[in-house]
């Protein structure tokens, strides 16, 4: 089949697919339907751990450098707000409405049909498609307990919504939890110390510091304090003030390095609550994200994460859809997006020197 004319198949699959609600830790059911067509629809060799699917091309050699084809199963919750079931696929006016339609299942089903048309023709590396789960909440279940399991990869093409441009660097996640100290007094008297005020004073610090490495395409590091909490009752000085700090690490700054400056500004105790989520980034003269720039594709820098953050090897995310879309009420995708989705897909990849 020609790229073309994979596309039908490709959009009722994704119906499919819509029809089975895939929640984060709970994407079993469309895991085994998306594992039913790939075998029996597809003839291909499926290999799973947990609800995470891949699938090797034939011809692999270990000598060639390996591409990896990654897009996510689950999805989030609905939001408040819908007004259609979220479960059921309905096309209006070429858009094609459905909980996980723009996130992520236009990918996933844009790249399993580019896999297929792929594996047809020779190429000079290997090729992998992987449908991984936990992605919308980071999980160990997802992507990164299946890449030990799979040939090392040399580079990989993250499909999520963002308009098919190239995302050549994305954002990494810290959550950190403060503490600060004081002593507990009666607050009728000159007594205690409160830790609420120590907290005021380094949450200052926080929100005027400026990490003086800024990313030509992600701008500056991120922080937002974003919870407070503190006291036990009206007349008690607190000794114990806790807030969280979302940090969004730009491509110059490992996790690491930047709770390190942060633990250097404030006398507050600081714990992450993991250094794992890192932000990501290729070369614009990296061999693939050079041919989506020749394909008049305009690269970008993407505030939000992947499955990129967790792999420890040079990615590009691109999709069909748009990531506006994504988490909102009435998600959809238009049907031309996926049209045009996977013919892009194949020009990108067809004949790659990577």
């Amino acid at each position: 089949m020609e790229p073309q004319d994979l596309s039908k198949e490709a959009i009722g699959l994704l119906c499919r697919l819509i029809r089975i609600p895939s929640f984060s830790r709970q994407e079993k059911e469309a895991a085994d339907a998306l594992q039913l067509f790939m075998t029996e629809h597809c003839h291909l060799p499926v290999q799973r751990s947990g609800n995470n699917l891949w699938t090797i091309a034939p011809g692999f050699d270990e000598n060639r450098p390996t591409l990896l084809l990654n897009a996510h199963i689950d999805t989030v919750r609905p939001t408040d707000g819908w007004t259609r079931p979220p479960h059921e696929p309905v096309t209006i006016d070429g858009r094609l409405y459905g909980l996980g339609s723009n996130d992520d299942g236009g990918s996933l089903v844009s790249l399993l049909q580019t896999f297929r048309w792929l594996s047809d023709r020779p190429q000079t590396y290997n090729l992998i498609y992987l449908a991984s789960a936990e992605e919308e909440v980071n999980g160990k279940g997802g992507v990164e307990s299946v890449l030990p399991q799979l040939p090392p990869i040399s580079v990989g093409l993250v499909g999520e919504p963002t308009g098919m441009q190239p995302a050549i660097a994305e954002r990494g996640l810290m959550v950190l939890d403060a503490v600060s100290h004081g002593k507990a007094g009666h607050a009728a008297r000159n007594e205690g110390d409160n830790a609420i005020y120590h907290a005021i004073d380094d949450i200052q610090r926080l929100r005027t510091f400026r990490f003086p490495r800024v990313s030509p395409l992600l701008g500056e590091v991120k922080m937002s304090v974003t919870i407070v909490n503190a006291g036990t009752q009206h007349n008690v000085v607190p000794d114990r003030c806790t807030f969280t700090v979302d940090v969004r690490t730009n491509d110059l700054y490992s996790n690491q390095e930047a709770l390190e400056i942060i633990r250097s500004l404030v006398t507050s105790d600081v714990e992450p609550r993991s250094t794992r989520l890192a932000s990501s980034h290729i070369s614009p003269t990296h061999p693939l994200a050079a041919r989506a720039i020749a394909l008049g594709r305009e690269p970008f820098g993407s505030p939000t994460l992947s499955d990129q953050t967790l792999m420890r090897f040079p990615t590009l995310k691109m999709g069909p859809g748009q990531s506006s879309r994504s988490h909102t009420a009435d998600e959809f995708i238009l049907e031309s997006e996926i049209e045009e989705a996977i013919p892009l897909y194949c020009q990108l990849l067809d004949g790659l020197r990577l």
